[in-house]
């Protein structure tokens, strides 16, 4: 067993090091201009991907928003059940995450997503919607890209495809995101 906890920490450490930076400190600059502007931020994923996404926005709602003058309007669009079945059902599952943002996004606003595959047509679908109105479309992928990576606005790219360190990968990513503001670096940036 050990050997292969040491392999598997070997690998996340690879993929952290390849982890772009430039593009991190880019989206960083993202959310600044969101939370300058109160733009809303919608975050979203499936499976693993959702967990980390709900993860993310209790890091940005809370613990960034503790740190700062006014607070990030950051909303996590995979966790009401009860809606996402009701859209699942009366329409189908690849409108769960679209439809509820026909309700509250507007121009500008984020649209933040993470995906191993980046080919799940529920998130492809809210993504191309974001881009048709006017929306800040980022996604978190892995190296195999999927269709995600050909139209989100702004891509990072985790260099693996195992799905265990590619969501690690992201939560590392979105943590370097709360944590710029949660340490006092990005709110006076521009």
């Amino acid at each position: 067993m050990r050997p292969w906890i040491q392999d598997y920490l070997k690998n996340y450490e690879r993929v952290v090091a390849a982890l772009p930076c430039e593009k991190i400190e880019a989206l960083i600059e993202i959310f600044r201009k969101a939370w300058e502007n109160d733009r809303r931020i919608f975050v979203f994923g499936n499976g693993g991907s959702a967990a980390n996404a709900s993860h993310f926005v209790t890091d940005l709602g809370k613990g960034s928003s503790d740190k700062l003058s006014k607070r990030f309007h950051v909303l996590s669009i995979n966790d009401n059940t009860p809606w996402l079945t009701a859209i699942g059902n009366d329409y189908s599952f690849e409108d769960i995450y679209v439809r509820q943002l026909m309700n509250y996004a507007q121009p500008g606003d984020i649209l933040y997503t993470m995906s191993v595959s980046g080919n799940s047509p529920n998130l492809v679908k809210a993504v191309q919607w974001g881009n048709e109105h006017g929306m800040e479309t980022v996604a978190l992928l892995s190296q195999k890209q999927g269709k995600l990576a050909g139209i989100a606005r702004h891509v990072v790219i985790v260099e693996d495809d195992h799905y265990g360190r590619v969501e690690d990968a992201h939560m590392t990513i979105s943590h370097m995101i709360c944590y710029a503001f949660m340490e006092g670096l990005s709110a006076t940036s521009s």
